[in-house]
Order: C-alpha cells, then sequence, then structure tokens
C-alpha cells in the first residue's frame, strides 16, 4: 500500500508553486530531511546525549547520545525491513513515551515507510478506524496500558485488517506477536541491510507522517505531513526562541502529538539538543529531569505547568538553567504566569496551533512578559494569519473566522482530500474553525471554537478563556461552557466537575468571573454540575455531547 495524498505543492502550477518556490528560497522547505539533521549530529557531536526518556514504573532513565540513536536508526530500520515493510507502507506506533519511540521515527524514514503515532489511550472503534484508514502493516505497541491489553486488543482485529506483525515493547506479548527486543534491538540489522537501504529514504515532499486530529464530533482525520512542512513549523518554532545546540527540551505532552513528535524531538535533533520525557505524569520527577540534564525549556499545558510550578513550591530542584517555559492547548493565565515567573524565575510564551499546521503563531521575546496571557501571539514566519468576518469570508474584521496560510500546512487528510480542500480558499487560505479577535500587537487571541460561538450584543463570548479561568476557581476541578442548542443566541451554560467534597454555586462563579475583569454580558445563565466531561483521546471536550445531555436529543 502507498499513500493516497498529492505531493507537496511544488510540483502545482500558478499560486502555490509561486509559494512553495518562496518557502524554499526563504529556507522554510529545504532539499535536505530530518534524518540528514541526525546524520549530522552523529558525525559532529557523536557523545551528546541527544533523548534522556524516564520510566515511572522501573525508576530508570534510558539514554542515548547521538552516535547511538544513529545506530539505532539503521538498526531498526533493518528490522522494519526484515518484516517486509515497502516504501510507502504505514507503520503505526503505539507507545507511551518510550525511548523506543525516536529511533522508530528515524527509521521510519530510512526505510521510506510513513510512521503513524497513535495514542495509547486510543482503544476498541477509534483504534480500529485508524488502522483500518492507514492499513497500516506493522503496529508496535505495549502489551499492556492503564490495564487495558493493548497487544491483545491489536492482535484480536488482525483478520480485518491489513495488519501482518503486532510488536510488543516490553514483552509479555500474546502469541501471535513479535518481542521488540529480540527482534528490533538485540540483532545488528545494520550490518546485514545497509546496502538495501540505499535509495529508500523518504525525500523533504513526501508524505512522512500521519498524525490524527482530535475528533471532537466523530471518528479523528488522519494529518499527512512531509518533512517539509513539518521543518518550517519547526523552524518558525525554534527561531521564535532563538534556540541552539545548547537546547535542553522537557517535554511533557506526548511524542505522538505533534508538540512532543516535532517540537520535542525534531527540533532538539534539528539543532543537536537534548530533549528529556517520562512515561507518566509525576512532576516531582519531571522536575528531577530538569535538576539533572540542566534544563533551558520546559513544554506543557497549563494544567501541567501548574502542577510543577506547585511540586518545586512543595520540594524544590534547582534548575538555574532554565530560560523558557512554553505553553499551549489552553488560554494562558494571568496566574499562571505570575507562579512560574516567581517559582522559576523564567517568563511564559504562549503557542497556539492545530494538527494541520503546528505551531501557527507564538507570543514573543520582545512582548512584556504578562502578554501571553493576553494572546497567542503572532504568526511564525513561516505563517499568515487573518481574521474574517463571520459568514463572509471575503471581509476582514477585528473578531470572526480564523483563518491561516503558510508553508506549514499539511498535504492534506488520509484517504479523505476532499475533505481538506473543502477548508481551503481558492488562495489557499485555511479556515481553522476557530473565532479569534485581534490582540493590538499583530497577533490573535482565540476566542474559540466558531461551531460552539455564543454572541452578546453582537461580540463572541470569549468560551475558551472563561472555562480557563473557571477552571482555576477553588471549587472546581474542570469547566466547560456551551451553548445547549449551538445558536448563537443560546444561553450560556457552565458544566462543571466540582473538586472533591465541594459544591460551587451559580452566583459563586459569576463573581469569580467579574473579579476577573469579565465583562458582565459574558457571565453563564445556567450552571450544570457533572461528575466528568466527555472527551477525545487529546483531552478535548466533546461539546456535542453536552449539547446531547443538555437538551436530551438522543436519549
Amino acid at each position: 500500500m502507498t499513500t493516497t495524498v498529492p505531493p507537496a505543492a511544488a510540483a502545482a502550477p500558478g499560486p502555490a508553486a509561486d509559494r512553495a518556490a518562496a518557502y524554499r528560497s526563504r529556507g522554510w522547505w529545504r532539499d535536505e530531511t530530518f534524518l540528514d539533521d541526525l546524520r549530522r549530529q552523529a558525525r559532529i557531536r557523536p557523545r551528546k546525549l541527544a533523548i534522556a526518556g524516564r520510566r515511572l514504573d522501573e525508576a530508570r532513565t534510558d539514554t542515548l547520545d547521538y552516535a547511538e540513536l544513529s545506530l539505532l536508526t539503521d538498526r531498526f530500520a533493518g528490522a522494519l525491513l526484515e518484516l517486509g515493510v515497502r516504501r510507502g507502507d504505514v507503520v503505526a506506533v503505539q507507545l507511551p513515551n518510550r525511548w523506543e519511540m525516536v529511533p522508530l521515527m528515524y527509521a521510519c524514514m530510512a526505510v521510506g515507510a510513513v510512521i503513524c503515532p497513535i495514542a495509547p489511550e486510543c482503544q476498541d472503534e477509534e483504534l480500529r478506524h485508524r488502522l483500518e484508514l492507514t492499513e497500516a502493516r506493522v503496529c508496535v505497541t505495549v502489551a499492556e496500558w492503564q490495564e487495558h491489553p493493548l497487544a491483545a486488543s491489536i492482535t484480536a482485529l488482525r483478520p480485518e485488517l491489513p495488519l501482518e506483525h503486532v510488536v510488543v515493547v516490553g514483552g509479555h506479548g500474546p502469541e501471535g506477536t513479535l518481542d521488540f527486543h529480540d527482534h528490533f534491538v538485540s540483532v545488528s540489522w545494520e550490518e546485514q541491510h545497509m546496502a538495501d537501504l540505499e535509495g529508500r529514504e523518504l525525500g523533504p515532499d513526501e508524505a512522512f507522517v500521519v498524525l490524527f486530529t482530535s475528533g471532537t464530533t466523530g471518528f479523528s482525520k488522519g494529518v499527512v505531513h512531509s518533512q517539509n512542512t513539518v521543518h518550517s513549523g519547526v523552524r518558525g518554532y525554534v527561531d521564535t526562541f532563538l534556540l541552539r545546540d545548547d537546547l535542553v527540551a522537557i517535554v511533557t505532552t506526548p511524542l505522538v502529538h505533534y508538540s512532543g513528535f516535532a517540537q520535542g524531538v525534531l527540533a532538539a535533533v534539528m539543532l543537536g539538543g537534548t530533549v528529556a520525557f517520562q512515561d507518566g505524569r509525576n512532576h516531582t520527577s519531571l522536575l528531577d529531569l530538569a535538576e539533572r540534564y540542566g534544563a533551558t525549556l520546559l513544554y506543557g499545558p497549563p494544567p501541567t505547568l501548574f502542577g510543577v510550578a506547585a511540586a518545586q513550591r512543595a520540594d524544590r530542584h534547582e534548575v538555574p538553567t532554565l530560560r523558557y517555559t512554553v505553553t499551549g492547548a489552553a488560554p494562558v493565565l494571568q496566574e499562571l504566569v505570575d507562579e512560574l515567573r516567581d517559582t522559576f524565575d523564567t517568563a511564559t510564551y504562549s503557542v497556539w496551533g492545530m494538527s494541520e499546521f503546528g505551531p501557527i503563531t507564538i507570543s514573543r521575546l520582545d512582548y512584556d512578559q504578562d502578554w501571553s496571557a493576553h494572546s497567542h501571539g503572532r504568526a511564525i514566519d513561516a505563517m499568515e494569519v487573518r481574521i474574517d468576518l463571520c459568514g463572509n469570508p471575503h471581509k476582514r474584521a477585528e473578531v470572526g473566522r480564523l483563518r491561516v496560510r503558510g508553508a506549514s500546512q499539511a498535504l492534506g487528510y488520509h484517504r479523505n482530500q476532499d475533505a481538506f480542500d473543502a477548508e481551503l480558499t481558492a488562495d489557499g487560505w485555511f479556515d481553522t474553525g476557530d473565532v479569534a479577535r485581534e490582540d493590538g500587537r499583530g497577533g490573535i487571541r482565540v476566542l474559540g471554537r466558531a461551531k460552539d460561538a455564543v454572541l452578546r450584543d453582537g461580540i463572541v463570548v470569549p468560551m475558551a478563556e472563561l472555562e480557563a479561568i473557571l477552571s482555576a476557581h477553588p471549587k472546581i476541578a474542570e469547566a466547560a461552557l456551551v451553548g445547549p442548542h449551538g445558536q448563537t443566541d443560546d444561553p450560556v451554560v457552565a458544566v462543571v466537575v466540582p473538586r472533591v467534597g465541594a459544591r460551587p454555586t451559580l452566583r459563586e462563579i459569576r463573581e469569580h468571573l467579574l473579579e476577573r475583569g469579565q465583562d458582565s454580558r459574558f457571565l453563564p445563565d445556567r450552571l450544570d454540575l457533572v461528575e466528568a466531561l466527555p472527551k477525545t483521546l487529546t483531552g478535548k471536550v466533546k461539546k456535542v455531547e453536552l449539547r446531547r445531555r443538555l437538551t436530551g436529543a438522543g436519549a
């Protein structure tokens, strides 16, 4: 099976070809690859630490220097050839944050395979959907994750799929599976297959990864990127922060998601830096990694960074090298900016992006330290953003539909190209599905999803910002705001998960929002207390399900 995604825009006539030529001339696209980056680092700094991956359950940290990472890349590439992986085949990798993920990424590039990272939390019908859609021939997984028998479940699906091999990291796989260590690690395949790898590696404009979206309204879509579309996003990210080869990034996000995969691993290797991660949540352990390896950058979503700061206050670790705390996936609150400045003496920067593009906007080094609490920043060099009047893409607005364009645009959706193309205008602007406002400094603040938008006096209620503020209330664990009928004149319902033993009232949460300077027109009209919020695999709230619950539709 080969991918069905068309080649990059470099071959297309007209404006798209002109933009592709401009991307190359500006260095956003290149003729080298991420595999070339690894080979270069192995030559010039072979004994420098490349990755450090902590196994929490075994209280150990696995490390690879650049020479070892390059060697294992060749070894794993040979192991894939032994499994019959051909150029254009898809290799699915369903792993927590383990070191094996990194050489697998580069090994797929070396054999010309497309890697499909899948979160361990992806199970049952969604897992079947991803393996079926990509027609993956090999799946690398773990025997069990959070008491779910992943390897056994995938093995049971094999008769219905083109899947030929299930490989289990850590052993103890069911009958019919391969042991990862036995097949990938213990045999020196690089000595047998070096000649076989000639001419196989992926070029910079070919499809090389399928990253799945969150799937808030149904099955997720597989976003296909080339190395150049990812390189432009990574390049914009590292250039914004002036990152160099002294980078030591502590990454808290999954390596199977864009942020961990690209902004974590690929960025660090491209620069010749170090990336460290762990396979579970333990803030004290994360601080130990930061202290041990001299972290310069800490990346994670706001709730994680709040937790890391609290752990630092409780058990101080010496991390004087830390220069940046970078966050995304939710609006940044002033409390987080203040807490990270007080705890680590760092400035906090906000990143906004999406699977189809990677990082799009970043609050910049020349902003004042508090600006990330008010803005998602300006577009990286390789991207453009614009805000259109809702319902009229031909008219600009200060508040409206957010569209983006640039070198980081994915090639398309795997085996669903029409859906991707439907989001594009004739001149290449992609409809993000979000509502945003200008921040007054050439950047944007994302207010929420357009399909969830509620208006008050013609003004969009900033749902995402209000949700973040409510989630910081001492009686609230999580909060989501929703219009029950999906109409712009809906009442605003606050769906709240209380903290243990607490029972917040509507009056309390309205007062909390007013104290935080929010407009009285945006306050929730109703309160609904629930035990949990329905979420996607990436942690996004399924507001469609909340609406069904509130209206009784489908009950």
